[in-house]
C-alpha cells in the first residue's frame, strides 16, 4: 500500500489514526503559532519603521524592500509545510541569471509576483491562520493531554470534568478509557482536516503558478543552452590557439631542424638532429589530428553526413554509413552527433572485437536519430563509462534535450542510439 503524500490522502486512509499523520498535523498547526506571531511582529515593525522614516525618504526605500520579507516567509513556510506535504512545495522564484550584481539580484527578487504573494500569505498567517491554529490545535491538544493525565491528577485532588467530579485514580482511569479514544478520533480528524486546508492554502500562495513553471522551464532550458554555447566558444578558442599558435611554432621548429640537418656533417650531432626532426614531425602530425578531432573542418563546411563518412573512412575496421539527412542542423546538434559517432567508433575499434560496424542516421518527426551498431562481444554499459567520452556526451545531449541509449547484451550486438531535437528552442 502506498504511503499518503498529503494530509488529504492520509485522512482517507484506514490507518490514519494509528499513523504519524495526526501528530504531524498537530505539529504543523502548533508551529503556526510562534511563526505567525513572529511574522506579524516583523510586518508591523517594518510598516512602523517605514512610516517613521518616510519624511526623510529612507522609509520609501525601505517600503520598496518589504517584498523581500515575503521571500523569507516563503522559504520558512515551504520548509514547514513538509510536515503535512512530505514532497514539499516547489519554489516559484525564477533562477537569477548569472552575472547579476547583488543589488540587481535584490531588485529582481523583490519585483517578482511570487514575492508579493508570499508577503500576502504572511499577512494571512499573522492575522488569521495562527489564531485559528492555536484555537483548534491548542484546545484539542490541551484536552487530550488533560484526559491522559486525569488518573494522576485525580489521585491528588478532585477534578471536574463537565458533570463529573473525579477524586480517585480508578475514576480517572475510567474517564480516560471512556472519553480518551472518542476524543482522540474526533480531534485527530478535525486537526488533520484543518492542517490539510492550511497546507493547501500555503501551496496555492507559495507554490509556482503555471506560467511561472513554464518560465522556470524556459530559464532552465536557456541556461543549459548557454552552457553549450560557452563550451563551443571555448572549443573555438582552443582550436584557434592550437592552429595559429602551437602548430605554427612546431612547423617553424621542423623547418629549422630540417635546415640544420642539411648543414651538419655526418656524425653524432647530425644523427641527433635527424632524430629530433622526426620527433617534431610526429608531434606536428599528432597535433593536427588533435585539432581535427576538436572540431573537423569538414563538419563546418559540408555538414554531419560528410563528417561522419570521413571519420568512418579513418576507422581501422569496415564501417558502412547510411544517412539520409534532408537539411543542416544547428552547430551544437551537429557537433554532438558527430562526437557520438566518433567516440562510438573509437570504442568499437578498441574494445568490441568487432569485424564490422554500421552507422545510420535519419530524421524522425522533429528529432535527429543516429545509431551505431557493431557485431562485437557486447557487454558495454554507459554506467561503466565513468571518465570516458560517452559520459560527457550524455551530459551534452541532455543539455540539448537529447538522449543516448545503449543496448549491449553479452555476446552482442551492441547498439548505441542517439536522439536529439532538430532545432534549439529560443
Amino acid at each position: 500500500m502506498e504511503r499518503p503524500n498529503t494530509a488529504w490522502t492520509a485522512l482517507s486512509s484506514k490507518r490514519y489514526l494509528v499513523s504519524s499523520w495526526p501528530w504531524r498535523s498537530y505539529a504543523y498547526l502548533l508551529s503556526s503559532v510562534p511563526v505567525g506571531l513572529l511574522t506579524i511582529t516583523l510586518l508591523v515593525g517594518a510598516a512602523a519603521l517605514c512610516a517613521l522614516l518616510s519624511p526623510i525618504l529612507i522609509g520609501i526605500l525601505l517600503m520598496a524592500s518589504v517584498p523581500l520579507v515575503g521571500v523569507a516567509i516563503g522559504v520558512v513556510e515551504r520548509w514547514r509545510v513538509r510536515l503535512v506535504v512530505p514532497a514539499g512545495v516547489p519554489s516559484p522564484h525564477a533562477a537569477i541569471p548569472g552575472g547579476y550584481t547583488r543589488r540587481a539580484r535584490i531588485t529582481f527578487r523583490r519585483r517578482e509576483r511570487a514575492s508579493m504573494r508570499a508577503l500576502g500569505y504572511g499577512v494571512l498567517l499573522g492575522l488569521f491562520i495562527w489564531p485559528l491554529s492555536a484555537l483548534f490545535g491548542g484546545l484539542s491538544a490541551m484536552v487530550l493531554g488533560i484526559t491522559v493525565a486525569t488518573p494522576v491528577i485525580a489521585s491528588f485532588e478532585e477534578v471536574g470534568m463537565g458533570p463529573w467530579i473525579l477524586d480517585t485514580t480508578s475514576e480517572g482511569i475510567i474517564f480516560l478509557v471512556a472519553f480518551g479514544p472518542p476524543w482522540y478520533i474526533v480531534s485527530s480528524y478535525i486537526v488533520g482536516a484543518l492542517a490539510a486546508a492550511e497546507a493547501e492554502l500555503a501551496k496555492a500562495m507559495l507554490g509556482p503558478r503555471e506560467e511561472e513553471l513554464r518560465r522556470n522551464v524556459a530559464e532552465l532550458r536557456r541556461s543549459r543552452l548557454d552552457l553549450v554555447d560557452a563550451f563551443e566558444t571555448e572549443r573555438v578558442r582552443i582550436e584557434r590557439h592550437l592552429h595559429d599558435g602551437v602548430q605554427q611554432r612546431l612547423v617553424g621548429l621542423t623547418m629549422t631542424l630540417g635546415l640544420a640537418e642539411l648543414d651538419l656533417p655526418e656524425g653524432e650531432g647530425r644523427r641527433l638532429v635527424v632524430k629530433a626532426h622526426g620527433e617534431a614531425e610526429a608531434a606536428l602530425a599528432d597535433l593536427r589530428e588533435a585539432v581535427r578531432g576538436i572540431h573537423p573542418r569538414v563538419l563546418v563546411d559540408h555538414g554531419l553526413e560528410a563528417a561522419v563518412r570521413e571519420v568512418a573512412d579513418r576507422s581501422p575496421l569496415p564501417v558502412s554509413v547510411r544517412m539520409s539527412l534532408p537539411q543542416r542542423f544547428p552547430t551544437p546538434i551537429e557537433a554532438a552527433a558527430y562526437f557520438v559517432v566518433s567516440e562510438a567508433l573509437g570504442n568499437v575499434a578498441k574494445h568490441a572485437q568487432a569485424s564490422r560496424c554500421e552507422v545510420e542516421g535519419w530524421v524522425s518527426g522533429d528529432k535527429l536519430v543516429v545509431t551505431i551498431t557493431d557485431d562485437g562481444v557486447g557487454g558495454a554499459s554507459l554506467e561503466g563509462t565513468s571518465g570516458t567520452g560517452l559520459t560527457g556526451l550524455v551530459t551534452r545531449l541532455d543539455a540539448l534535450g537529447g538522449t543516448l541509449d545503449l543496448s549491449s547484451p553479452p555476446g552482442g550486438p551492441t547498439r548505441l542510439r542517439m536522439e536529439c531535437p532538430c532545432r534549439l528552442d529560443d
